[in-house]
């Protein structure tokens, strides 16, 4: 944790100021110490980098090994690809000027792929994570001037409404218990004026027919077991990829058919392990927008990419819009 966090974060149950005790330091990084809380008196532990604000992974907990055994798969920064800087861009429309001098916030930070990109375009990045994925993505970046971390639930984050110049959610809100509630939260940590970006699962076509079903056996096995059957996709990539077959196959049994094999094997274990996998149309997403203040929205290829520029309070675009459709 870095000291100008200070001017950042707040006690996520009251809102109260945070003060300070660090105990180890190195350099600029408070390694080990204590942010306390002085109108609700709550104590918050800093180890190994990052202040804690929850005690455990709660219903995340897969989220937590998946990026500390993979934990630079996806970064671009050491794997040479650009991969996640054109899912980046894909996902949120962004230019990297737009990036540059701005507060953002990366909700669901995971092992920092995204962060990794903002950050190396000029942003301020505050990422957080419910998990202990937040671990890795200190080691991957955790160092960097521009960098804060934090192991925080997104229903209660450690910042104040309107906190945010930019902020985004990739992948990770239809991994909540309450998608739409946690849209909201991080939606209501952006400025009148800023931007959010978002990422999720559609339910569009029978593709996700077959890995929800299978699903119900999967997420209730041993991690360590599921890391052992998820690597099965490795090989089966190329039997995949036979005319015909392949297709049946992946209706039937999807798996990811990423070319780099451990980028499989990680996207594979990502499909059939979490608790929680909702799955949504665009029109949902867009009054999510629309109801949360948000205006010039904007729909990007590969359901669902969508983001939107915040004007007013949720209450003001809500009456001058209608619903598109029902809850």
């Amino acid at each position: 944790m870095k000291r100008s966090a200070l001017d950042v974060i707040v006690c996520p149950a009251c809102k109260g100021e945070l003060t300070l005790r660090a105990s180890t330091t190195e350099r600029e990084e408070i390694v080990e110490g204590q942010l306390d809380c002085g109108l609700c008196e709550t104590m918050f532990p800093i180890t190994n980098g990052v202040p804690r604000f929850v005690p455990q992974d709660a219903y995340a907990r897969s989220f937590g090994y998946q990026w500390n055994w993979f934990r630079t798969v996806q970064l671009d920064s050491l794997n040479r690809t650009s991969e996640s800087d054109r899912a980046l861009a894909g996902a949120t429309g962004w230019t990297d000027a737009e990036f540059s001098g701005r507060r953002l916030l990366d909700a669901g930070v995971g092992a920092g792929r995204f962060a990794d990109r903002a950050s190396a375009k000029g942003a301020e990045v505050f990422g957080v994570d419910l998990t202990m994925a937040v671990d890795a993505a200190y080691r991957n970046i955790g160092m960097r001037p521009n960098v804060h971390l934090f192991q925080a639930d997104i229903f209660a984050m450690p910042f104040r409404d309107g906190t945010f110049d930019l902020a985004y959610s990739i992948g990770v809100l239809h991994h909540t218990p309450a998608p739409r509630e946690a849209f909201a939260r991080v939606a209501s940590t952006v400025r009148p004026g800023g931007k959010l970006a978002v990422y999720l699962y559609a339910r569009y076509g029978p593709s996700h027919k077959a890995s929800d079903a299978i699903r119900a056996l999967t997420t209730r096995l041993p991690l360590k077991v599921m890391w052992g059957l998820s690597a099965v996709a490795i090989p089966l990539y190329y039997l995949y990829r036979v005319p015909g077959i392949g297709k049946a196959l992946q209706l039937a049994a999807p798996i990811s058919m990423e070319p780099a094999a451990r980028w499989r094997w990680l996207d594979t274990f990502d499909w059939y392990t979490p608790k929680y996998q909702f799955k949504y149309l665009y029109p949902e997403i867009f009054r999510w927008f629309r109801e949360n203040g948000f205006r010039d929205i904007e729909i990007f290829d590969g359901p669902i990419r969508m983001s939107g520029k915040k004007v007013t309070d949720a209450g003001a675009d809500v009456r001058r819009f209608p619903r598109l459709v029902a809850s």
